[in-house]
């Protein structure tokens, strides 16, 4: 939305992935069950469907490597073996100390016939953060004159390339407080506009093929999970892109000629923020934190953001 009012965006390329999220056939999409990455830190290791231990391929600290590494390093496994996810090994963990420590997980596990004491827990990467956003300076201002952004939905620079975990609640709560606070002083002195027509949707119409916008929605996230994952190249970006902009022209019709439902305002926005998230990742010449591209596999000396 700030993207189509000439608002700022920043930094849209730094996607981070959870490298486990529990595996489910026919749930590719949507939300997935997280299996927090405290279940390696108390001792499961990473297999692959052959059972090897893979991650000392990657990183000499195995699976206790950062989570880029991690999710990019069962990427790789994926792909080499054809495979749709990797396995998480808890067998040899204390049952109890795992109940105890994971009772969600233990429960979801169960619910789905996996004893995670017997079996071994299937997982994949997801998409689960976005470090950029709309671009603020510290006080929560975006480049639209009293507009304020926070949370996921801000770029405010202290994530950097890559996320800490907890960074993103500190940065909601100082953020939020200091956007509220300036706001306050703020109030008095802002003219509101008044007399706003209500929304036209004349000469629009009832859609009849809902189906034009799930099979829209499903294309959209097929594209940008298989070419604007985890490791990305100069070909699958343009390759997306491509297939964005034939989804951006057909919604657009829609968008002109139908009346607005949730599902329609859904995919518009969809489009706009798969468009945003390739054309940053292709400004972006270099692997650096989230963005990883084989390439330009090392990093630029010149530090840069890539705004839009």
């Amino acid at each position: 939305m700030v993207y189509r009012a000439k608002g700022r965006i920043e930094n849209m390329e730094f996607i981070q992935f959870h490298p486990t999220a529990l595996f489910e056939p026919g749930k590719r999409f949507g939300q997935a069950f997280l299996i927090t990455e405290a279940v390696r830190g108390d001792g499961a290791i990473l297999r692959n469907s052959q059972g090897e231990d893979f991650m000392h391929r990657y990183d000499e600290r195995a699976s206790l490597a950062p989570r880029d590494i991690v999710a990019r390093a069962i990427d790789n496994e994926m792909k080499i073996l054809g495979d749709e996810h990797v396995y998480l090994d808890c067998r040899h963990m204390s049952i109890e100390n795992f109940k105890s420590h994971f009772p969600n997980i233990y429960e979801k596990c169960l619910s789905i016939g996996i004893d995670v004491s017997q079996q071994m827990i299937p997982v994949a990467p997801a998409a689960h953060y976005s470090c950029g956003g709309i671009k603020t300076d510290a006080m929560g201002r975006s480049s639209i004159h009293h507009l304020y952004a926070c949370g996921e939905a801000a770029s405010t620079g202290l994530h950097g390339a890559n996320r800490l975990a907890s960074n993103s609640l500190l940065e909601a709560l100082v953020f939020g407080h200091r956007a509220a606070q300036n706001c306050v002083d703020l109030i008095d002195q802002i003219s509101f506009e008044h007399g706003i027509p209500d929304w036209n949707a004349e000469g629009t119409s009832a859609p009849n093929e809902m189906i034009l916008i799930t099979q829209s929605i499903k294309e959209i996230q097929m594209a940008m999970s298989d070419y604007v994952g985890i490791v990305r190249s100069d070909v699958r970006l343009q390759r997306a892109l491509r297939r964005l902009d034939l989804l951006h022209e057909e919604t657009e019709q829609l968008y002109k000629t139908t009346i607005l439902s949730p599902q329609l305002c859904e995919l518009r926005n969809l489009i706009t923020v798969g468009y945003l998230v390739v054309k940053s990742a292709q400004f972006r010449k270099e692997s650096r934190g989230l963005h990883y591209t084989i390439d330009y596999p090392g990093k630029d000396h010149i530090l840069q953001n890539i705004v839009l």
